[in-house]
């Protein structure tokens, strides 16, 4: 789902070129070896334009809350995320900015060896060395204190958050973010909200957990709620 920037990425690389690319609720934040900006609109305005066309023809898909089966027809960019969806029994618009990030992300690999497409928190990430994602949750005592380490090897990776605390997109739980690690970012996006809909208070991050652990496809998951904090998978968290 959209969301506030709930990261902030620290790279000692001083090579990247950072640039934004904004269509409609679509909002990019991109690093990359050279100014890719064009070619990233190309790849929205493409990837959109797919997206809008389906959803004319099937409006159920931008407005259910479960998941949507379809067709052999449908672009890839659907299919990717009813996919996603499917796993984690949400509506497939939980994956869109995933997906929309993951679609950039790829492409722009053609052009640049390095690549960080971030869509409203929800991040695409292809690394040629140690990254620090830093979390926001508006409130202490992790918000601003901590950070994600991603290590190279572990790129390509999607990296995606949910809060039912922070910003507007639709989450029935109250968590003050989770953040889910999937070689798939719209897998990565679904999760995270299917997750987020499960932690309404502190004891229910064991069932966030417990219920992470059985998704297929995801590497690493992190809940935190108030002072609480739960992880599980391949997470490595360290103090800024």
């Amino acid at each position: 789902m959209y969301e506030p920037r709930h990261y902030r990425l620290w790279t000692k690389d001083k090579d990247l070129v950072s640039f934004n690319v904004v269509v409609k609720e679509t909002d990019l934040f991109i690093h990359a070896k050279s100014n890719l900006k064009k070619k990233a609109l190309e790849v929205v305005l493409k990837q959109r334009a797919l997206l809008e066309g389906y959803i004319a023809r099937h409006p159920k898909f931008a407005a259910t809350l479960e998941p949507f089966c379809v067709g052999d027809d449908a672009p890839h960019i659907v299919k990717q995320m009813a996919e996603a969806a499917e796993k984690v029994g949400v509506g497939p618009m939980a994956a869109v900015a995933g997906a929309l990030a993951e679609f950039v992300g790829k492409e722009l690999l053609e052009f640049s060896p390095e690549v960080i497409v971030e869509n409203g928190g929800d991040i695409f990430l292809k690394s040629l060395d140690s990254k620090l994602v830093g979390i926001y949750t508006g409130k202490p005592p992790y918000s601003g204190k901590i950070a994600l380490k991603i290590e190279p090897g572990e790129t390509p990776v999607g990296v995606c958050t949910s809060s039912g605390t922070v910003g507007h997109s639709l989450s029935f739980g109250k968590a003050d973010a989770v953040i889910v690690i999937s070689s798939s970012t719209p897998l990565a996006d679904a999760a995270a909200t299917a997750i987020g809909n499960l932690v309404t208070e502190e004891g229910d991050l064991d069932r966030g957990i417990e219920f992470a652990r059985g998704i297929e496809g995801l590497s690493g998951v992190a809940i935190i709620k108030d002072d609480r904090m739960a992880l599980w998978g391949q997470v490595k968290i360290v103090r800024r």
